[in-house]
């Protein structure tokens, strides 16, 4: 297993919140379990889980502060709604802060919050996983998408997770600002098969 592993959990261990720690780790195992399920390599998901949250610390204001500091791109929709820039402020933060290189990690990282049509196998991992891991309370589908996870394939997971949270979205006060990577990964992932 890869020690970086250890020594960045140690660090986030000490930087989030114990109740985001306790989800990092539960995602950084699912991520692990789906890994040997589908035959990926087992240390660049679990680096994957590990790290996806890693700017989820910061408030909303100084998420968008960072992100225009560092020149990630904001659209209109994560400037309503900031903390959806975790994804790709966590991907600066893996490569600047915990020497990550790996592009397939840091894509996995900076589209697990919203997804994108045409994922790989590692950001679909993540993007599962991130919704599926032991310690989440009950959330819409949340046993159908893990059921999918281990039982249907990586894009039926996909798809039910975007159809859940689309679902949910459509009935809160957020459904005026659903974000359009959203949209349109369900829409690409409801064509296959």
């Amino acid at each position: 297993m890869d020690k970086r592993i250890f020594e960045i959990e140690e660090k986030l261990k000490e930087k989030l919140p114990a109740k985001r720690y306790i989800h990092t780790v539960g995602v950084m195992y699912t991520c692990a379990s789906l890994a040997m399920k589908y035959e990926y390599d087992i240390d660049k998901a679990m680096m994957a889980g590990l790290l996806h949250d890693c700017a989820k610390y910061h408030d909303d204001d100084t998420m968008l502060k960072r992100c225009e500091k560092y020149n990630i791109c904001i659209s209109e929709t994560e400037r309503k709604m900031p903390h959806l820039l975790h994804g790709k402020l966590g991907a600066y933060y893996a490569q600047s802060k915990y020497g990550i290189d790996d592009d397939e990690i840091l894509e996995a990282i900076r589209c697990h919050t919203t997804g994108k049509p045409g994922m790989n196998k590692l950001e679909c991992i993540l993007f599962i996983s991130d919704y599926i891991e032991p310690s989440r309370k009950k959330i819409p589908g949340l046993e159908k998408v893990r059921y999918c996870a281990f039982n249907k394939g990586l894009e039926d997971a996909v798809k039910m997770k975007l159809i859940c949270v689309l679902d949910y979205l459509e009935d809160s006060s957020e459904k005026d600002i659903i974000d359009r990577s959203t949209i349109e990964t369900l829409e690409y992932y409801k064509r296959l098969k």
